[in-house]
């Protein structure tokens, strides 16, 4: 490949000025013309030699000139209203007492009897207040923490730190008491508590500082879409992430495409793309009819302003419809749109059922050439522009927003990272396509479900006091399809609700993988700027003297260690000036040079993109060519492109985790970004989770995996990133989430215990006294008492964290068991060991997916556990009933701790049972198996044989 000579010194931008002062934040991003808008005609890269050959060794799409290095400084304009951002709290308070004065004279006014001056002085007052008010309301914050009434976290931090010192007397007790007699049970037994109490530390104090937050949709129209004038909102580029439309149904992934291009936003603003890493023929097609099917829904949904906007939710709704309906076409126009989406159903399932027979040569396109992707692991890299602007409208002539295919190039012998891979090619073809400042992700099976999701984030992210240091914004996930009941905690509403609301209050919640609104430059590995307060001696100083000059050569070299500040919308991030330093003994052909190898190296080789990574609040140069965007962006997804890049360990997507999120956010938090946890009153987004047991503890297999993986890797957070500025308890929260597998050896060893004490007529505790069973009862009541202090500030109810409680135990003795050993021999050994899943039966009923029974072998610890707990019961009863009364007293401390783990695997069992009590036959055989050995160690144990034999011999026959 021909190698790029062009100095990103030499990149044109060009750079608007004339509302510079107007500006207050991130502006409109210059709009790309349509790239392409062919169903038939898709843009393919071929190697990279023939790539390169057509820019014939040169790629330089942009005219040369330099980038200008600083803004000019600007006088102070006397005449125009001060900012309450510019001048904080003195300007603030001011409005708001002459905001308050206003509200008093018109109380006054309306307790006299009248307005003063008239009636027609009335309608003046009033618009002059109402416009003065207004604007005081749009000058307001977009968001504001809500904390949580001190009437019901105090007590709960209390409770905490009771139970703290409660926990280490208890402790102490144990370790000082052994019993000797079963000394090894013993020991096994405190080394569990004593892990549970290390766990139980790094859970529940990420969670001291609790926080809700509130944001303000009003304030942001105002400020950022004044009437009749173009709207200033940021752009965001949505991707949708998808590998397999088998596995992953194509009408879910429609559905999803739809509540993106509906979404209520500037259309103008909103870019969506969809990573198909199966390089699918049937992806394409489904995406070539959701686009064509969009010019009518989209019109539909604005009009009548429906939520959510995926129509296979909307009209699954058992809802009244009609509520706060008022336009007398909208029944005809649904009952037309129902018809319209149906018929569109039948042509995806067409293209789904014409997937399954798979033709010899390959599938073809329409216009007779072979697919591509026809081999999925060596396929060039493919790119399609299904909507745009040039010609993107739908059925009443707006536009649409953008839809654009991906799909990277894939060739044997290079590792593509599976998901991390593909978003992280997702980021460098929107950096040069549309290069918007922000970002959201979703799987293709989270649909958005509040057409203002995308406006709830920018309450955030474009708050000028709150947005500068945020990296992203996290929305909680909800699904649909859950049975009733959640069985398997499917919700997860305990994490959701409690433990990231208690990461919002420290450094903010860990990145879930879905939901989540990023800032591109946070991604792109840049440190957090350092935000200072400023002090009021600060403020005067700028009324009297004006904006402080840029480029002071007094404060030259401490400015260089900060990060960098923010700027306007069209001047870049990094100017050439901030980009050459450490490198003034070069003369000016060798800076240009080490420059562009330096961002070469971090980003990539293509000065497109590189040029991109400039501009903080994203945009791209107007003078490019629609045809040289997409060859920069086929040649950004090629598979050796992130070769001796920073990609994947500084930027982007990290790799070296399955749960590639966890790496992604520890690594932005480290470097002193925060992250924003929103909850807005209708969920964002929704989507669906495996309500199998089977699929159920194979998804948490793979989590508990992820962080087996980041725990045995670099980044751990036990040894990663304290150069940097990550709060202690943020890093007490990422080290939880990456041990927490670890705790599955000590709770099934716990679980097993029980059983044991039974078999053997053996206890881990020995006789206490009532001083000592103190600590015991103690100890239960504050476990009690932190459960409903933690639901009543959370709002979260009985059953969901009882819910919890019970998985955390299915999970621990199974999944995250299995995580741990196929951990280990996939870091140490290379192995990479995969666990299949065979369904067995199925129903077609509501929730019938529930009593599908799929073995595998994550079943059979606690199906072990089950059956040796019933044994070990019916064996510690049988005993006392032989023994006499005596021995009912120790036997009821071992009954609770066989019930104790009964009843938390009690949902496992009955997911065993499926419905109606239907037991599978290896369920059966498994626990006759069980039932057989334990009875025979039982027998072999012989608890019935007297251990006083002398007393026979005395006794005698007159006994």
């Amino acid at each position: 490949m021909d190698k790029r000579t062009n100095a990103v010194s030499k990149v044109h931008y060009p750079i608007d000025q004339t509302n510079h002062l107007q500006q207050q934040s991130v502006a409109t991003m210059p709009q790309v013309p349509l790239l392409t808008n062919t169903r038939h005609v898709l843009q393919v890269s071929g190697d990279l030699e023939s790539v390169s050959s057509e820019y014939g060794g040169k790629r330089r799409p942009y005219a040369d000139s330099n980038i200008p290095s600083s803004v000019e400084s600007r006088s102070m304009d006397m005449s125009r209203e001060f900012s309450p951002y510019e001048f904080g709290d003195i300007a603030w308070k001011e409005r708001l007492d002459s905001w308050k004065l206003k509200q008093d004279k018109m109380q006054m006014t309306m307790t006299e009897g009248g307005p003063p001056g008239g009636v027609g002085a009335d309608a003046d007052d009033h618009g002059q207040n109402g416009e003065a008010h207004m604007n005081v309301d749009a000058r307001g914050p977009l968001s504001r923490v809500m904390p949580i009434p001190s009437s019901k976290i105090t007590p709960y931090r209390i409770i905490i730190v009771v139970r703290l010192i409660i926990l280490a007397f208890f402790l102490r007790y144990r370790i000082l008491n052994p019993v000797y007699d079963a000394y090894g049970l013993w020991l096994t037994s405190v080394i569990c508590e004593i892990w549970f109490a290390i766990s139980w530390i790094l859970d529940q104090f990420p969670k001291w500082f609790p926080i809700n937050r509130e944001t303000y949709l009003d304030r942001l129209s105002l400020r950022f879409e004044p009437e009749g004038k173009p709207s200033q909102l940021a752009a965001v580029d949505v991707y949708v992430s998808t590998v397999d439309p088998l596995k992953e149904p194509p009408l879910v992934t429609a559905n999803t495409v739809l509540s993106i291009l509906s979404v209520d936003y500037p259309v103008d603003k909103v870019s969506c793309y969809v990573s198909d890493d199966g390089a699918a023929m049937l992806t394409f097609e489904t995406l070539s009819e959701t686009s064509e099917f969009a010019r009518k829904w989209v019109p539909f949904c604005k009009k009548f302003n429906i939520e959510p906007r995926a129509p296979e939710m909307y009209f699954a709704q058992k809802i009244d419809y009609l509520k706060d309906k008022v336009q007398p076409t909208f029944v005809k126009e649904r009952r037309a749109m129902k018809r319209e989406y149906e018929e569109f159903k039948v042509r995806i399932n067409a293209l789904v059922a014409k997937a399954h027979k798979v033709p010899e040569e390959g599938w073809t396109m329409q216009d007779g050439t072979a697919w591509p992707g026809n081999n999925t692991r060596d396929h060039p890299g493919m790119i399609q522009v299904f909507l745009g602007h040039s010609g993107g409208h739908d059925i009443e002539g707006n536009e649409l927003p953008r839809l654009v295919y991906v799909s990277r190039e894939k060739r044997p012998g290079f590792n593509h990272h599976k998901k991390a891979g593909a978003m992280n090619a997702l980021v460098r073809v929107s950096g040069v396509l549309t290069n918007a400042p922000f970002f959201l992700n979703l799987d293709c099976d989270h649909y958005i479900n509040n057409s203002k999701a995308i406006r709830e984030a920018m309450c955030i992210m474009m708050d000028p006091e709150v947005g500068k240091g945020v990296c992203y914004v996290q929305f909680p996930q909800r699904f649909d399809g859950i049975d009733l009941h959640d069985r398997y905690a499917n919700h997860n509403v305990v994490f959701f609700d409690i433990n990231l609301k208690g990461l919002d209050g420290v450094q903010g919640p860990v990145y879930v993988g879905t939901g989540c609104c990023f800032r591109r430059q946070a991604l792109y590995g840049h440190d957090a700027p350092f935000v200072d307060k400023p002090s009021n001696d600060d403020f005067i100083m700028r009324f009297l003297c004006g904006p402080r000059k840029k480029g002071n050569p007094s404060n030259s070299k401490s400015s260089s260690k900060r990060a960098p500040a923010r700027t306007e919308s069209s001047v870049p991030m990094f100017t050439l000036e901030d980009v050459e330093e450490g490198i003034e003994g070069f003369d000016d052909d060798n800076k240009a040079l080490l420059s562009q190898k330096n961002h070469e190296k971090r980003f990539g080789q293509s000065p497109v993109f590189v040029a991109s990574t400039f501009y903080e609040n994203g945009g791209v140069p107007h003078s490019v060519s629609p045809s040289s965007l997409l060859k920069e962006a086929i040649h950004v997804i090629s598979c050796g492109y992130e070769d001796k890049t920073d990609w994947g360990k500084e930027i982007g997507w990290i790799y070296g985790s399955v749960t590639e999120d966890i790496l992604t956010g520890f690594k932005m938090h480290c470097r002193g970004w925060r992250s924003i946890y929103c909850m807005p009153t209708r969920p964002a987004f929704k989507g669906s989770a495996p309500i199998n047991l089977s699929d159920r503890l194979h998804q948490v297999l793979r989590w508990a995996l992820g962080s087996v993986e980041i725990f045995l890797s670099k980044h751990c957070p036990l040894w990663y990133g304290y150069g940097g500025r990550l709060k202690w308890l943020q890093r007490l929260a990422y080290v939880n989430t990456i041990v927490y597998p670890i705790t599955s050896i000590p709770l099934l060893a716990y679980c097993t215990l029980p059983a044991v004490c039974l078999l053997t007529g053996k206890f881990i505790i020995p006789s206490i006294s009532n001083f000592a069973s103190l600590w015991f009862i103690s100890l239960f009541l504050s476990i009690f008492i932190t459960g409903i202090l933690e639901m009543r500030w959370s709002g979260v109810g009985i059953d969901d964290w009882w819910r919890n409680e019970q998985f955390w135990v299915i999970g621990g003795v199974s999944a995250h068991l299995f995580a741990i050993f196929q951990g280990l021999l996939k870091v140490l050994a290379g192995i990479d060991t995969n666990f299949t899943v065979t369904a067995k039966g199925g129903d077609d009923e509501d929730f019938g997916e529930l009593y599908v029974f799929k073995w595998t072998t994550l079943l059979i610890p606690p199906t072990s556990l089950i059956v040796i707990n019933l044994v070990g019961v019916v064996a510690g009863i049988s005993d006392a009933l032989n023994s006499g009364y005596q021995s009912w007293g120790p036997l009821f401390g071992k009954l609770f701790f066989a019930f104790w783990v009964i009843v938390h695997l009690y949902p496992f069992l009955k997911g065993l049972m499926g419905r109606q009590n239907r037991t599978p036959t290896i369920v059966i055989v498994w626990s006759i198996l069980l039932a057989s050995i334990f009875s025979l160690l039982w027998v072999r144990i012989d608890p019935f044989t007297s251990e006083t034999p002398t007393s026979q011999g005395q006794c005698g026959d007159n006994c």
